[in-house]
């Protein structure tokens, strides 16, 4: 699963620097992230550096992403330019 903030955030701005993709970003009220960028740090950290530094604990799983621990090593794989060895032929 993708990860997402609630409304629970309060800008503390800690979030954004911490993750590896680029998937954090200040929305129209709050910080949001990008569902297609988030892999939850797979590939990068063993944890969710986002979900470490935040003091409020705003940023659970996002249901509307189900993901596997499979999709995400792919899509780390996609967003960091390695190949797929899955679906290479």
């Amino acid at each position: 699963m993708a990860l997402m903030i609630t409304d629970a955030c309060i800008n503390c701005d800690v979030c954004e620097p911490e993750c590896p993709n680029e998937a954090i970003y200040l929305g129209e009220e709050i910080y949001e992230i990008d569902p297609h960028k988030c892999t939850e740090c797979v590939g990068h950290f063993d944890e969710p550096q986002c979900v470490q530094v935040c003091p409020v604990d705003c940023i659970p799983l996002n249901p509307a992403f189900l993901e596997s621990n499979e999709s995400l090593w792919a899509k780390y794989r996609k967003l960091t330019g390695q190949i797929d060895q899955t679906s290479a032929v």
